[in-house]
């Protein structure tokens, strides 16, 4: 029990001693208000933090392989550039269920909502486009300081094996362990629907690490140089290669406590580097620090990571806190965040409705037509915060500027990453214009899922169309003629979900694993049966994919036993594996875990008895 409240208890310690710190003019070398700095943080004893964890942890972290149709990575909502939260702006209706009115929320896109056999299935908010978290992601650079996270503390207390049922910890610093496996299994977030463990581990034991990125961070890429599947990396990391979500957990977990925001200029200031902070940022300093704002966001996490209710808006519309504890009083209550590097953010509290920090002060200040609502409103937020219009700018500057960590801003180690599939470049990407049926609609191509080769639940959706038709998709090399893709080969046909004009809606799957399509460009178009189209059928706009082994390298090559490279396989390549085998030479490791065995020598023996293409 004692665990549960350790951080708590170790917050209020910070608090107090801040705001003694803040008002004690004894303490006034350097302008006064020093006090602790951020702490090495703690780690649950299962899960010591070790350089093979952390590397693993980052690539699963930024890996869009980790959801179901290879769309979302983690790192997708938490962009350390942008204060480590998401860039995107997606609405979520919220409570009324009703687009474009005051209670939106401005949440993160995640995927369309799929059946558990991949299907598209349509969404009562959303229909077929991507569904949107009811919240605004919360930025993850203090995590690892906190018992309890997310905007209503879910991820709290034992962590359990979900395999097992087995608990693995309590320790009262496992709650980035309890988070990271939330979101992969959100159907709105990463999942479809019905998504089990098994299925996870089993595409990430078999994927290639961050086959979607480019741009890899020097560690990743190292990393990957030396042992490029995931079996391998998770048995440096833990000793055997077994993928389990436990694992995964404790990867992204170690990777997470790394990402300390503690290179501000009010860091370095702290510290006692005296030219760190700018004079006006040291009178901001001076003048947030006794203020009122110094009893929530208290250094050196600048908040207390407590519950508040803030009164942004009605608490029947979000419980928050009280939703989880079912305490009344906590009813609207919702984890106050920390402002380190709040300056990168342009959008704040959990509806992400306020848009920027004039906005925010005017909040405070109960002004320009901002007023909280009263129920259940914390008590130190009732009378309005208030300063005067100069010492607005300089708090606000302070706020801006002061707390923001330059590697967080530049990307640099530890927070550097890699470019996302979804920042790049679209592929597949939509081209040509389709042609209408019935009622006027031209039916919908939903081309979303990357067309990586070993992506066997690549495929491609379809909207729009008339309810009830056959459908086929075309597939061909050649580019479309005259807005029409040629049927080299031609899938279906298959009966649309839906009833009449522009309700009718569908998906096609298409493994793609031949190593031999390998920056191939294909294209693909819906032929969708109905009369009131021209010809008899309408058709969809054009997708044109171009698979892909990895973003940074082609594949390897179709012929693992061909070692002399002469296309041919005898005894020459036979005396070569036992060479390289003998010399323990890399091009004999033919399991990919650094070490060699029977299993080099029988995954060799495969590859030669399955012959060159």
């Amino acid at each position: 029990m004692k665990n549960r409240f350790f951080f708590a208890l170790l917050a209020l310690c910070s608090a107090s001693l801040s705001n003694a710190l803040a008002t004690d003019d004894t303490n006034d070398d350097q302008e006064g208000g020093q006090t602790i700095g951020l702490w090495e943080p703690f780690a649950p004893a299962v899960n010591p933090v070790t350089e093979e964890k952390r590397v693993l942890g980052k690539m699963l972290f930024w890996d869009e392989q980790l959801s179901t149709d290879s769309t979302m990575a983690c790192g997708t909502c938490h962009i350390p550039s942008q204060g480590g939260v998401d860039p995107r702006s997606a609405i979520n209706p919220a409570f009324d269920g009703i687009f474009g009115t005051v209670d939106d929320v401005d949440g993160s896109a995640g995927v369309i909502l799929t059946d558990a056999a991949g299907n598209y299935v349509r969404s009562d908010l959303y229909d077929l486009l991507t569904q949107v978290t009811g919240r605004r992601v919360m930025n993850n650079h203090v995590a690892m300081y906190v018992a309890n996270l997310f905007w209503d503390g879910r991820a709290e207390g034992a962590f359990v094996d979900p395999l097992t049922g087995q608990t693995v910890s309590l320790s009262a610093s496992i709650a980035l362990e309890i988070q990271s496996l939330g979101p992969i299994m959100s159907d709105v977030e990463m999942s479809h629907q019905a998504r089990d463990w098994g299925s996870v581990t089993t595409k990430i034991a078999n994927a290639r690490p961050l086959a979607m990125a480019s741009d890899l961070p020097n560690d990743v890429a190292d990393a990957l140089a030396l042992n490029d599947t995931y079996p391998a990396l998770f048995e440096l990391a833990f000793g055997d290669p077994e993928v389990t979500p436990v694992r995964i957990a404790f990867a992204i977990a170690t990777y997470e406590r790394t990402l300390v925001p503690d290179e501000s200029p009010w860091d370095l200031w702290n510290a006692g580097d005296s030219s760190a902070m700018t004079p006006m940022q040291q009178q901001g300093w001076t003048l947030y620090r006794n203020s009122a704002c110094n009893n929530c966001h208290v250094a050196p996490l600048f908040t207390t990571n407590n519950f508040v209710v803030e009164g942004v808006r009605p608490i029947l519309e979000d419980l928050g806190r009280g939703g989880v504890t079912g305490v009344s009083f906590e009813d609207g209550a919702f984890r106050m965040s920390t402002l380190r590097n709040v300056g990168l953010r342009d959008r704040f509290m959990h509806t992400g409705m306020i848009e920027t920090m004039d906005d925010v002060f005017d909040f405070y200040a109960h002004r320009n037509g901002f007023v909280p609502f009263p129920e259940n409103l914390d008590f130190r937020l009732r009378d309005p915060i208030v300063f005067s219009a100069q010492d607005e700018v300089i708090v606000k500057n302070f706020v801006n500027t002061a707390l923001t960590d330059p590697r967080v801003a530049n990307e640099t180690f530890p927070f550097d990453r890699p470019t996302l599939h979804s920042e790049s470049t679209p592929n597949p990407m939509l081209i040509e214009t389709g042609s209408m049926g019935t009622g006027g609609y031209v039916p919908e191509m939903i081309a979303a899922v990357p067309p990586n080769i070993g992506n066997l639940e690549f495929k491609i959706g379809l909207d729009y169309a008339l309810g009830g038709a056959q459908a086929w998709v075309a597939i061909s090399t050649s580019a479309p003629v005259g807005g029409v893709v040629a049927q080299d080969e031609l899938l279906g046909p298959i009966v649309l979900n839906g009833m009449g004009s522009g309700d009718g809606y569908g998906t096609m799957m298409y493994p793609i694993d031949d190593p031999a399509m390998d920056g191939q460009t294909f294209y693909m178009q819906w032929i969708i049966a109905d009369s009131n189209a021209a010809g008899g059928f309408a058709l969809s706009r054009v997708a044109a994919a171009t698979p892909f082994c990895t973003k940074i390298a082609a594949c390897a090559p179709g012929c693992a036993a061909d070692l002399t490279g002469d296309g041919e396989l005898n005894f020459f390549d036979i005396s070569a594996f036992l060479a390289a085998f003998g010399a323990m030479d890399a091009q004999a490791d033919f399991d990919g875990n650094g070490e060699f065995n029977f299993f080099d020598i029988s995954a060799f023996l495969i590859a030669l008895s399955s012959g060159c293409p």
